[in-house]
């Protein structure tokens, strides 16, 4: 196939199907009458297969309300609607998405949670109690 510096579409397809049809008679013998035949058939094959120049992506809807979805002691996951006290992990196994890609995906703050505000809370909580968190003291 030849490289094909045009942008309109209908040129590429019109040189390819030259070049389909000249492989074609090439090697096999086509009577000069069915010439316009063969021409159609493979003009109309590729013009079938050719994507549409915008595809319009229509945006997900969410399982709730983005408002919703951040409770005190869960968050509802936008994908399925089901409550988890953490999503991150939820989000890779079941959805194949990253936090960014969910962020991204459902339009949200790059400062949306990934975890419950009452088990963040909670787990901090329990940090500072074990010592975390604060400077090392020096030895003698």
């Amino acid at each position: 196939m030849t490289d094909v510096d045009k942008s309109d579409g209908s040129d590429l397809l019109i040189e390819l199907t030259a070049e389909i049809v000249a492989a074609y008679v090439r090697n096999n013998s086509v009577a000069a009458n069915d010439l316009p035949g063969v021409i159609s058939q493979v003009h109309a094959a590729l013009g079938g297969t050719v994507a549409p120049a915008e595809e319009v992506l229509e945006k997900p809807k969410p399982a709730v309300s983005v408002r919703r979805s951040i409770q005190g002691d869960h968050l509802v996951c936008l994908e399925d609607g089901q409550k988890y006290k953490s999503l991150k992990r939820h989000l890779m196994t079941h959805h194949g998405l990253t936090p960014e890609q969910y962020r991204e995906r459902w339009e949200l703050p790059a400062d949306y949670p990934m975890v419950a505000p009452a088990y963040a809370e909670a787990r901090s909580r329990l940090a500072k109690e074990m010592g975390l968190g604060q400077k090392r003291k020096r030895g003698k």
